[in-house]
């Protein structure tokens, strides 16, 4: 009889996962007829025990963060297992108030990158944007730097316990004086081989790790037309945003460069890591439209990509331009709003193409600085003034933004 107590224990518990685990549903486990006989009972009882052992473990890993996906429509992003929407609602976060990248104080100033961790989560988060540079992550053509990936795996793990999705963009060369010689000396070929070891290493060191919502590969790149002679494009505020990634066209069809140049990274991706998602920070005149363009049409490289990124700055006055040009990316695929910011409109303008733009968009990455709104508000400077009304403009769309 106490065997038989337990199954009906068992029975009457409210876990539903441990009946699953177990391969049968309730009315299964009631219906069905097990034999009388005392040894049955037990050696069922002992299953169930088992089951229910499983369930406790599974629910102790209840908390892990889940993976994100492309949703089954392709127009957005879901958390996988729970199948619930994720929107990406968070910020860039190229550098502090200083101008500093990353990489120049998270190893003797961790402290100041867990706080700003901290605050960006505060004010309402689900992602943020890191921006890896190259010359920091590969000490030759053939070396990645181990110092780097740990600090890395201490980011990663830094995201976790906030339940920051982490938005990972490679091949940075923001500051010329931290490229190395080696690299801007090599070949097309030889410049593209060394960037997929970078990703190589990089998704090697991430790829077990949920935390990470995506790879992208690189920021704004662009195939020059003709022939240039420098790989980086003009600098702005001191950066190099924009890079090129051939100095030779060599007669061939821009988009053509851009299309073999992502399915090279991507694939070097794929033989570290097959689940996390890969996209590209595409300039808005990327599109292929007369006058000044990237070479990276949405439609000609999106077959190895997941989702489309696009940094979009509407001008004042010009809301439904910046909508317009958003519509162009809309290709089948998610869109992510990857670089926003009130740069060149009011903060106002900025939250109507926002909410005008959720017909196409999928989530909205600004920036943050290292500067929370209280330092922000005692602050007499135009550039803070601009981030504090963005930053308002954030924590107010917050919970709207990432239901």
């Amino acid at each position: 009889m106490k065997y038989d107590a337990l199954i009906e224990q068992y029975l009457a518990g409210p876990d539903l996962l441990r009946r699953v685990v177990a391969g049968l549903t309730k009315k299964q486990l009631l219906v069905r007829r097990f034999p009388a006989n005392g040894m049955s009972r037990k050696i069922m009882a002992m299953a169930l025990m088992v089951v229910c052992l499983r369930g406790v473990l599974v629910q102790a890993k209840s908390d892990a963060m889940p993976w994100v996906a492309v949703s089954k429509d392709k127009k957005g992003f879901v958390l996988d297992l729970c199948d619930r929407l994720f929107v990406p609602w968070g910020f860039n976060y190229d550098h502090d108030s200083q101008g500093r990248l990353l990489e120049d104080y998270w190893e003797g100033q961790w402290p100041t990158v867990e706080a700003h961790f901290g605050q960006m989560k505060k004010l309402g988060a689900n992602a943020v944007r890191i921006h890896l540079q190259l010359g920091k992550f590969m000490e030759g053509p053939d070396k990645p730097n181990g110092m780097a990936l740990d600090r890395l795996g201490k980011l990663l793990e830094l995201a976790e316990r906030l339940r920051l999705y982490l938005d990972l963009t490679g091949l940075g060369c923001y500051h010329k004086k931290d490229v190395p010689a080696w690299y801007d000396k090599l070949s097309e070929k030889e410049r593209w081989d060394v960037q997929a070891r970078f990703w190589q290493a990089v998704a090697g060191r991430c790829a077990a790790s949920p935390v990470v919502f995506c790879y992208d590969l690189m920021n704004e790149p662009v195939v020059p037309g003709g022939k240039g002679k420098d790989w980086l494009g003009p600098p702005f505020g001191g950066k190099h945003f924009v890079q090129f990634i051939t100095l030779d066209q060599a007669d061939r069809p821009r988009p053509n460069i851009a299309q073999q140049w992502v399915q090279h990274l991507a694939a070097a991706i794929r033989e570290k890591d097959k689940r996390h998602l890969i996209t590209v920070g595409l300039v808005d005149w990327s599109l292929d439209r007369p006058g000044l363009t990237s070479g990276f049409v949405p439609e000609k490289v999106a077959d190895d990509l997941d989702f489309i990124s696009i940094h979009l700055y509407p001008k004042k006055g010009q809301v439904d331009e910046a909508l317009k040009t958003l519509a162009g990316f809309a290709i089948g695929k998610p869109v992510l709003i990857e670089e926003t910011f009130p740069l060149a409109c009011s903060a106002r303008e900025l939250e109507e193409f926002i909410e005008a733009s959720r017909n196409h968009a999928a989530g909205w990455i600004g920036f943050y600085w290292g500067k929370p709104p209280e330092e922000l508000r005692r602050s007499q400077t135009i550039s803070d003034a601009l981030t504090l009304g963005w930053l308002e403009l954030f924590v107010r769309k917050a919970k709207e933004m990432r239901r």
